[in-house]
């Protein structure tokens, strides 16, 4: 694996993880949303990462110069799908929402859950940031090994 291999990982989990948290904070945008353009209330999202790497472990280290036309593996949103948990139901007869038994239904969004999403999220991104920063040194110590 090369440097700019390296960077091209770590900049695929970059925008995968800013999707990620985009995702995140708006389920606690939505968090009391009781009515959508849908109908019902809104639903929590959750993101499914998916790599493409090659199937060999051995391949995974092997150099772009042993292996031409190898592509590093990448980090991408596959898809963004709805969370199957039920919503809420609580009893607030005046709601303009609530049902024929006074119900309103609410996400089921747990706001301490989103925030330790969040908080992985944003980990994940700064960690991958590092990584970024660290190959754009070797690099440059690269060339200045070679000017000298």
């Amino acid at each position: 694996m090369g440097p700019f291999d390296m960077l091209q990982i770590s900049g695929s989990a970059l925008s995968a993880e800013r999707q990620r948290s985009e995702v995140i904070t708006a389920n606690m945008a939505n968090a009391e949303t009781t009515h959508t353009d849908a109908g019902g209330p809104f639903t929590r999202k959750q993101v499914v990462f998916a790599g493409s790497s090659n199937s060999s472990f051995h391949l995974a280290f092997a150099s772009s110069s042993q292996m031409p036309g190898r592509t590093a593996g990448t980090v991408r949103v596959a898809q963004v799908v709805d969370d199957t948990t039920p919503p809420v139901r609580r009893y607030e007869p005046g709601h303009p929402d609530a049902d024929a038994d006074g119900y309103v239904a609410y996400p089921a969004i747990n706001p301490v859950q989103e925030m330790v999403d969040l908080m992985g999220s944003t980990r994940a991104y700064q960690l991958n940031a590092s990584a970024v920063t660290a190959a754009k040194q070797m690099i440059q110590q690269s060339i200045d090994i070679l000017k000298s």
